[in-house]
């Protein structure tokens, strides 16, 4: 009887689609939904592809279920200040905590507009060019693994139709 159920859940195992993939799918739909306005809004302003704009916060905070995104409203990696060493226990990070989600987006495309690329790709929709000059320009410690994520995440998720 054990090897019966033995057998079984390795057959399982092996037919079963991943739990934790469909979850994600779901997670980054519903992200992507939520945060689709203020994406809209903030490309509209910078001249930043919405597509970079959700595609940076879904590869940096997991499409908002990282510690950063959950403790600080740090949806891009920004280093920074924040108030955790205060807590008890105290937590060590060197990100920066914000008020709010929408002012860590706010924060992102502040950022990107004081790079030296911007001025250049400015209201150009191509987010490949976007990717490659973010990552070319240090956003990442791993630009190469960063910029190979973005390029997966926009098309997997289809985040160039939030450009238009």
């Amino acid at each position: 009887m054990k090897y019966l159920i033995l057998v079984f859940l390795v057959v399982s195992a092996f037919f079963c689609p991943p739990v934790n993939a469909q979850q994600h799918k779901y997670l980054v739909r519903d992200y992507v939904n939520e945060h689709t306005d203020k994406c809209k809004e903030l490309s509209q302003s910078y001249g930043i592809p919405a597509s970079i704009i959700i595609g940076t916060a879904i590869v940096e905070s997991g499409a908002g279920s990282s510690r950063n995104a959950q403790l600080l409203n740090n949806h891009f990696g920004i280093v920074g200040k924040n108030k955790l060493a205060q807590r008890n226990p105290p937590i060590k990070t060197k990100y920066k905590q914000f008020e709010s989600v929408d002012a860590s987006y706010e924060a992102f495309c502040k950022i990107l507009s004081r790079r030296k690329y911007y001025q250049t790709l400015k209201d150009d929709r191509d987010y490949s060019k976007w990717v490659s000059a973010i990552s070319a320009a240090g956003y990442s410690t791993t630009p190469d693994v960063w910029k190979q994520k973005m390029m997966h995440t926009i098309k997997k998720y289809h985040l160039t139709n939030l450009d238009n």
